[in-house]
């Protein structure tokens, strides 16, 4: 992270606690912000995924009590510095307006000292030194039974990520020979612009942040130092998953670079449709067909669960086609250990062919059931206008 961000951002302020806050109180306040924000409850919403992004950087920095303290002492320095901008509206870097020599001398070093945990380095880098580089996150798909997906599993994922180069080790160069230090930026993969008392970096453009350069390419990689590889790993799928859910899982993707973290693993799960159950949140759905007697009368009828033994229903008279009961516990895990509950609807069916006994008891049915009172009320208010 870069000094500007420390500068801009008032961590505090994000997570809604003073700058006196306890460590008690900052991890009751992030854990509600990060619960109201998590992009599992909020699916779609680039707001909700920004700001919990936001809350967590915020987490991070203050629930470490040294980089809290070095926060607070970067914040607490003279006006000047606070804001991350300057007339010209630049970005500037502390650790190289203080890291030169001339006049600030030894406070340039105890300032680098200070604030090179915060930053993640020093306010100098030895020539020859390689900047350590995050593998790039990468994102696959995994299609799940409808069973899996609800007990979870254990599922191989092929992987197509880079590599460092087999023939030349990543260094670039090709065999025999090795790559020199970067003489634009001294092997350090950036360089300085001083604009007047401030500066701040970017990218060598000669070795394109590498800090070195390759004279004699490797064929294969073409200097790059990078192979495209294969691999399978073992990615264990949490029971209760949702079809277009997104799994992360961290330190899975694309290997570092000198040294660097691998990156994230995103996995995107897709859920083969079931024959019989649905799915609703953390609830499975589930429709039955009843007879017009077992729905008029009432009825005791067995319903299927899913991965259990069937369980029995109890219809009351009268009831209508469509309604919903529900069985509870018999849903979909969730993340807690409980389970959602089993909704069954109802579908009154209507028989194709009756034989004549049953046209007899029909016949005398729809004689007693008074069709044309029913729909009276619906003829009366059609006509209004």
């Amino acid at each position: 992270m870069s000094t500007k961000d420390y500068l801009e951002k008032d961590y505090y302020k994000v997570l809604g606690v003073s700058k006196t806050a306890s460590q008690d109180e900052i991890k009751k306040a992030y854990r509600k912000l990060a619960r109201k924000y998590h992009p599992d409850a909020n699916k779609g919403d680039s707001e909700a995924e920004d700001r919990f992004k936001e809350v967590s950087e915020a987490y991070d920095v203050l629930s470490d009590e040294k980089r809290r303290r070095e926060y607070d002492a970067l914040r607490s320095m003279p006006g000047g510095f606070r804001g991350g901008q300057q007339g010209g509206g630049f970005g500037f870097d502390l650790g190289d307006l203080f890291g030169q020599t001339g006049a600030a001398g030894g406070a340039g070093e105890r300032l680098g000292d200070l604030f090179g945990g915060l930053f993640g380095r020093g306010t100098r880098t030895t020539a020859g030194a390689r900047r350590a580089r995050r593998g790039a996150d990468v994102e696959t798909e995994v299609t799940l039974s409808f069973g899996k997906s609800l007990s979870g599993a254990t599922v191989p994922i092929r992987l197509s990520s880079e590599k460092a180069c087999p023939s030349c080790q990543g260094t670039g160069a090709r065999s025999g020979t090795v790559p020199r230090v970067c003489p634009s930026c001294e092997g350090t993969g950036m360089e300085t612009r001083n604009l007047g008392s401030f500066g701040f970096q970017e990218p060598c453009r000669q070795c394109r942040g590498r800090g070195l350069v390759v004279d004699d390419p490797c064929p294969n990689c073409r200097g790059s130092g990078r192979a495209t590889g294969t691999r399978t790993i073992q990615a264990r799928i949490p029971a209760g998953v949702k079809d277009g859910q997104k799994i992360r899982l961290r330190g899975k993707g694309a290997p570092g670079e000198n040294g660097g973290p691998a990156g994230d693993l995103y996995v995107n799960i897709k859920v083969r449709p079931h024959a019989v159950f649905g799915r609703s949140g953390d609830n499975l759905t589930l429709t039955v067909p009843v007879t017009f007697a077992e729905a008029a009368l009432g009825a005791e009828i067995k319903v299927p669960t899913f991965g259990g033994q069937p369980v029995t229903l109890r219809l009351p008279e009268g009831t209508p086609n469509g309604r919903t009961f529900r069985v509870r516990g018999r849903g979909a895990p969730r993340r807690d250990g409980t389970k959602g509950d089993l909704l069954v609807t109802v579908e009154v069916q209507v028989p194709q062919k009756v034989d004549d006994p049953t046209r007899e008891l029909l016949e005398r049915l729809r004689a007693a059931g008074g069709g044309d009172e029913l729909r009276g009320e619906l003829l009366r208010q059609a006509r209004e206008e």
